[in-house]
């Protein structure tokens, strides 16, 4: 039984977004989705759950963030296996694996101002 949660004075019975593993977080993610990952830069990315949308293998996928990572770490983890077709970004700097797939047409990107992401 789940104990009802509190927002704001509204009281939603029955409904707890918490839970307690990565892949219990995961859990439902298929290909062809749109995932937003939070951070600037690579501070305070959600890495661990990148980590596990890079084990179950989904591809196709369209995301927006800050950046893609840089070669092996943050997002940049997902470009190895192509998982990535679509990005939403400010910046794409500091990866020369994002920058090979853009160049090559392997990969969408739409440049878009930091301002209108933080909005």
């Amino acid at each position: 039984n789940v104990p009802p949660i509190i927002m704001r004075g509204i009281t939603m019975a029955g409904f707890d977004k918490r839970v307690s593993s990565y892949e219990e977080a995961m859990e439902g993610i298929e290909s062809g989705m749109t995932v937003i990952a939070g951070g600037f830069g690579l501070c305070g990315i959600p890495e661990n759950l990148i980590a596990e949308i890079k084990r179950r293998a989904v591809t196709d996928l369209t995301v927006v963030s800050n950046n893609c990572g840089v070669d092996g770490f943050g997002l940049g983890v997902l470009l190895e296996d192509r998982q990535i077709r679509k990005i939403l970004a400010s910046y794409v700097g500091e990866n020369a694996m994002f920058e090979q797939q853009m160049l090559n047409d392997e990969i969408e990107v739409v440049l878009t101002p930091q301002g209108t992401l933080a909005e």
